[in-house]
């Protein structure tokens, strides 16, 4: 007996959020996300606001004020049970932050260092490097729990005044920094039919190898010669 449509559809997505927590260490999805075709990335955008209503309505409570209409508050039951699956599945920062940050902790737990350099290290699309650097300059932009976190959990410290962002790098270079990829790549396995989704690691950092070359077919008519040469030398197709 379906007592309750909203409960069924509840339910449905707790079983998503569980599975996909299951996979990846934590319940931060982001917001486009499909696993086994349930949309939980909505699901759990959903779920946060619901449960900062919840919040919200508790806290006016507390303040003797009034709570006014509780129609799409997260109920105590179903906090309690997204909170057994990850606690900081509703942080109080946005959930990109909150997402490398859990991704940094599961470096740390298996005894890997946190990245500290773009490019270094990539999980599940995010790079990691890039996120420390930005947390060390931005340190006086973050909330004091966000600070005692990359201190504490993450042993991070701000950026000293007199170091400087990195430069950004030109075309050119990503170019060149991306060939490089590719020929190691093709020294290695003997060819250039590289997944989209590969990572190719050279001196510790990390290139989006699958991607630049899918894009390079893609813009091969506006490529120059000379850099379509390049590629075709080591076996692309084209």
């Amino acid at each position: 007996m379906i007592w309750s449509h909203w409960d069924v559809a509840f339910a449905e997505g707790l079983s998503a959020a569980q599975g996909w927590a299951a996979e990846h260490g934590h319940l931060l999805p982001p917001t486009t996300t499909i696993w086994n075709g349930y949309p939980i990335g909505v699901w759990m955008k959903n779920q946060r606001t619901f449960g900062r209503k919840a919040a919200e309505i508790e806290a006016r409570r507390e303040a003797g004020l009034p709570t006014g209409p509780t129609t799409g508050a997260l109920t105590e039951e179903r906090r309690d049970a997204l909170d057994d699956i990850d606690p900081s599945w509703c942080p109080a920062w946005p959930v990109a932050w909150q997402r490398a940050y859990k991704l940094c902790r599961a470096l740390i737990t298996v005894g890997a260092p946190v990245p500290t350099v773009p490019g270094q290290i990539t999980l599940q699309g995010e790079d990691l490097g890039a996120w420390v650097q930005a947390q060390r300059l931005g340190w006086d932009t973050l909330l004091p729990a966000q600070q005692w976190m990359l201190e504490h959990m993450l042993h991070l410290t701000p950026a000293s005044p007199g170091e400087p962002p990195p430069a950004p790098r030109t075309q050119a270079g990503k170019w060149a920094a991306n060939l490089t990829a590719a020929r190691q790549f093709h020294t290695r396995e003997g060819h250039l039919h590289v997944p989209r989704k590969h990572i190719e690691v050279v001196d510790g950092i990390g290139h989006k190898l699958g991607l630049f070359i899918d894009n390079a077919r893609r813009r091969a008519n506006k490529l120059s010669e000379a850099r379509r040469q390049e590629l075709t030398e080591l076996g692309m197709r084209w």
